[in-house]
């Protein structure tokens, strides 16, 4: 403030714009706020049970990175936990550039790994599979088998 106008300066004091103040002040608990609705968890149960059509799932699979939902029915691996596989996805993409092929032996167990560029694609001990992104931030979440079997591997599962 200007020397001489009459008004005293005090540099300590907040002004109205640095001044606390408390959530709970603001808020008027006596009014339902507009974005709350207490049956949305029974209207999301019965919205996933029609989505399902009454089958059972093991998850519900989300993407790592952005949380998009992948997957609301699935089938959890015996052996590796982290594992799922399905065959309805939503908000997923085929990266037909990016293939995996896996030798099988006899007894149906994989023996080797690696990505090729098609050249022994349809020798009968080998399995191909197809890299499967999220649609939203392209994270590779999975593959797809030859067979259309979604294999999730790198997702967030909803128990």
């Amino acid at each position: 403030m200007e020397e001489g106008d009459g008004k005293t300066s005090n540099k300590d004091s907040p002004t109205n714009s640095q001044q606390t103040i408390s959530d709970d002040d603001e808020i008027d608990y006596t009014i339902k706020p507009e974005f709350y609705d207490p049956d949305l968890d029974d209207k999301n149960e019965l919205w996933i049970h029609k989505k399902r059509h009454g089958r059972d799932s093991d998850a519900v699979l989300s993407c790592p990175a952005c949380f998009t939902t992948l997957c609301l029915e699935c089938q959890r691996h015996e052996k590796y936990l982290t594992h799922y596989r399905a065959i309805f996805v939503v908000n997923c993409k085929i990266e037909n550039d990016q293939v995996l092929r896996q030798n099988i032996s006899r007894s149906g167990k994989r023996k080797r790994t690696g990505r090729l560029d098609g050249s022994d694609a349809h020798s009968n001990n080998i399995e191909t599979f197809k890299q499967v992104c999220c649609s939203v931030c392209s994270t590779e979440v999975g593959v797809i088998d030859e067979d259309e079997v979604y294999h999730f591997f790198n997702v967030l599962p909803s128990h």
